[in-house]
């Protein structure tokens, strides 16, 4: 926004953050955090502190306190706004996802080489994990996780590390209690997290990065939480009618030492299914209207099993029945995408489409994030200073959001 804009919604924003900023205590961090989210929505190449504070005619240390060293619990704020979002967006479903910040030296919580989707390569970088609540409309984050290489977990490096790593810890304010997790497993904190406040997905989507993972799944089906996840093609399952069948002993040897019903051998890839299928079995689907007009394809829709040793079974000892979606347009020789899910049996394809294609909106949430509200520019090097920045960029992209779900608001293209 140009400072003639800001004016324009200063009031309406100060109302806002009155609001948000509640679970803040004092009145000089509700200032501050105020202050903040001006510095992020005014124009300017960098949203680093002293360029902000610049720009704002403020103090830079004032804020840099704000966000690295005062005592506001950064989690009740983000659950403020999680629920206020929710209420704004009024989500048909949250997606997962993760995102790059490129680094340039080493002491930044949670920066190492590694490979960021985002960048699409192996590059320095920290990665942040989070969840947003969608429409095809509108969308917004509702948390964020840092990711914590191995590289930065004292009890997962080699003895003669430990000491350098203790110290790097220590340097960032890293919690004795936060060590490496699997980024999948991150997101089943925070949406176990988002419960303990009320706050549940209609639906869940996300990418084959988790998609793929079976304990991912499984962690969501346990939570009775339906989902549409990307998948690779070489993810093994059963047709929907294959039933499983008594374990026999022999009589020689040792007994079996599982007595579950055991499946026959005839899993085969979602690749091979669809080719089963075949291209007869394709329907056109239009899911959309995007920039550049309707967007529609040629997709198939089958009943499967998914298979392995890691796919929880139900009740009955059966391996869940799940929708498998795999996109094959016209002028590609093989199907381009593929999907699993738990919505019900009933669930029209269209929806299927549309609920699969909804991830979308995470990409835009980076991008608008990033390049306009300065979601990559924090220079801080302490754990807590970047969850406190995310949070604030999360706060401001609230903000616009709502001018923008607003007709009678004044907001920015």
């Amino acid at each position: 926004m140009t400072p003639d804009e800001l004016s324009v919604v200063r009031q309406r924003l100060e109302v806002f953050a009155v609001d948000v900023f509640t679970p803040m205590v004092r009145s000089d961090q509700r200032a501050k955090g105020e202050t903040y989210l001006r510095g992020l929505l005014l124009d300017g190449r960098r949203k680093s502190m002293q360029p902000m504070a610049d720009r704002l005619g403020v103090d830079h240390q004032g804020l840099q306190q704000f966000v690295t060293t005062s005592t506001w619990d950064t989690t009740a704020v983000r659950m403020r706004l999680a629920r206020r979002a929710v209420e704004v967006v009024g989500p048909v479903a949250w997606v997962v996802d993760d995102t790059g910040f490129p680094k340039d030296g080493k002491s930044s919580p949670g920066v190492a080489r590694q490979y960021s989707g985002t960048l699409g390569k192996v590059a320095n970088c920290q990665i942040g994990v989070s969840v947003h609540a969608v429409t095809d409309a509108a969308s917004c984050p509702l948390d964020w996780r840092l990711f914590l290489p191995t590289s930065w977990d004292d009890q997962a490096v080699d003895e003669a590390d430990r000491p350098e790593v203790v110290a790097r810890r220590a340097r960032c304010g890293i919690p004795a209690d936060e060590h490496h997790r699997p980024k999948w497993l991150m997101v089943v904190e925070m949406l176990d997290e988002l419960a303990e406040h009320g706050l549940r997905p209609p639906l869940l989507a996300a990418d084959a990065g988790y998609g793929d993972n079976s304990q991912f799944r499984s962690a969501l089906d346990e939570r009775s939480i339906d989902y549409i996840v990307q998948v690779k093609g070489d993810a093994l399952a059963h047709t929907s009618d294959v039933q499983p069948v008594a374990r026999v002993w022999s009589g020689r040897g040792r007994p079996p030492t599982r007595t579950d019903p055991r499946y026959p051998k005839t899993a085969v890839s979602l690749v091979e299914h669809i080719r089963a299928a075949g291209r007869a079995a394709t329907e056109t689907i239009t899911w959309r209207e995007g920039s550049k007009g309707t967007m529609s394809s040629r997709f198939i829709f089958l009943r499967v099993r998914p298979a392995g040793h890691r796919v929880a079974r139900d009740l009955d000892g059966l391996l869940p029945e799940r929708w498998l979606i795999a996109q094959w347009p016209d002028d590609q020789p093989e199907p381009v995408k593929y999907w699993l899910s738990s919505l019900p049996a009933t669930t029209s394809h269209t929806d299927l489409i549309r609920y699969g294609k909804i991830r979308w909106r995470i990409e835009h949430d980076y991008r608008e994030l990033k390049t306009g509200l300065g979601l990559d520019h924090f220079e801080g090097r302490s754990f807590i200073g970047w969850h406190r920045h995310v949070t604030l960029a999360t706060a401001a992209h609230l903000f616009i959001t709502e001018l923008r779900l607003d007709p009678k608001a004044a907001a920015p293209a």
